[in-house]
């Protein structure tokens, strides 16, 4: 697992993302957060005496966010899994309950390799869905915790109590959503209500109830398609608006959003804007992806993520999210630089909302999440993903 050190109070010598100019910058750190950013140039000598870390002309990236992850299972470090199951969601689900034990998911060890992989990326934010069911109990949510805890404090990770065996289907499951609201998980999750639980209204109602009654955020996976999928999106915005749940829920996937007819589409996400209703995407290759424009002319925030890596789901996935934007761009046929530009600003700092945390900008009063490449600009490393030269996380030097 990766070791946390102390960063250096400066990282010096690297040029900033969202600058125009090809001048070097030294970055001060205090108490996690970036005190000052001055002109390499005009270094003092004082300064100069200051212990360093030297970014020796690198480009500074704020801290990739991974919006929808999923840490606590995965064969990351053990031999390698043949995929036994049916190519659906019922099948991959039926394929993973048979073999998790047996691989020991989850636990400590696993969820600690996943995240030493995603931070070795670049990774200093995520949110990640951690199964619950009746034969797993809240261990998982455990695991992960603890997990965690070993990066004393520099990763921020906000976790989803996720019943990806249903909801309503298994009995207990929603009890174990309510402990694990009641025991501080930010968000309870949800799965394609109408398919997996065959009872949409049921299963969202339920959500939201508890999200009412504890103050948690929903996160739900919606895989179903076109009018179908964009029915249950509109069950879960007429019980946000009911509600008063503003700000509080996300969609996962949401592919009907992409299928659906433009105009449709259009009305169907100013109702989501209006309501602060969010998406994440995984950004697969067999699907049309989310419009990046409609959304942000809407104004609906969404986010990256790796989804599982290296599961009994699927043996693909590295845990390199800013692999998933570089997917994103190129299956959206993104090639303009304001487009890359924000393709890349999605999957660091302006992601940051998406685990609690304020917008980084890599700005005073910022989050010291800097990730450090060797690349001309946010284009080149967008489109090239060069390999993550340093990371820092809340000002603990995590690589480098």
């Amino acid at each position: 697992m990766s070791s946390t050190r102390p960063s250096p109070p400066v990282v010096r010598n690297v040029r900033l993302w969202s600058s125009s100019s090809s001048d070097a910058v030294d970055i001060a750190i205090a108490s996690g957060v970036i005190t000052e950013i001055t002109p390499a140039a005009k270094r003092t000598e004082e300064n100069d005496g200051r212990d360093a870390y030297d970014g020796r002309g690198l480009l500074a990236l704020p801290g990739l966010v991974n919006a929808h992850a999923h840490v606590d299972k995965s064969w990351w470090g053990l031999p390698w899994q043949s995929y036994g199951g049916e190519g659906t969601t019922e099948g991959r689900i039926r394929h993973e309950r048979a073999r998790r034990d047996a691989l020991g998911i989850p636990s400590v060890e696993i969820t600690g390799a996943v995240l030493e992989q995603m931070v070795s990326h670049g990774t200093t934010a995520i949110r990640t869905h951690v199964d619950v069911d009746p034969g797993v109990g809240l261990r998982g949510i455990e695991a992960v915790r603890e997990a965690i805890a070993a990066y004393d404090d520099t990763l921020a990770v906000q976790i989803v109590a996720f019943p990806q065996d249903g909801v309503l289907r298994r009995p207990g499951v929603l009890a174990l959503l309510d402990r694990a609201a009641h025991d501080g998980v930010e968000h309870i999750g949800g799965l394609d209500p109408a398919t997996i639980d065959r009872d949409p209204v049921g299963q969202i109602d339920a959500l939201l109830a508890l999200s009412a009654d504890h103050g948690v955020g929903i996160d739900i996976h919606l895989h179903d398609p076109a009018e179908l999928g964009a029915f249950q999106i509109e069950l879960v915005l007429d019980g946000v608006e009911r509600l008063g749940l503003h700000g509080r829920v996300n969609i996962a996937h949401g592919f009907a959003v992409a299928q659906l007819e433009t105009g449709r589409r259009r009305d169907l996400l100013a109702r989501m804007a209006g309501l602060g209703v969010t998406m994440t995407t995984v950004a697969p290759l067999r699907l049309p992806q989310l419009p990046l424009h409609e959304l942000d002319e809407a104004g609906v925030a969404f986010g990256f993520g790796t989804d599982g890596i290296r599961d009994l789901w699927s043996p693909y996935g590295t845990g390199d999210l800013l692999g998933i934007a570089w997917q994103y761009a190129r299956a959206s046929s993104i090639v303009c630089d304001e487009d890359l530009h924000r393709v890349i600003e999605i999957a660091t700092g302006g992601s940051a909302p998406f685990v609690g945390l304020p917008t980084n900008r890599l700005e005073v009063g910022d989050r010291a999440d800097i990730v450090l490449v060797d690349a001309e600009n946010t284009m080149d490393a967008l489109v090239r993903t060069p390999r993550r030269e340093a990371v820092i996380a809340h000002g603990g030097l995590l690589v480098g």
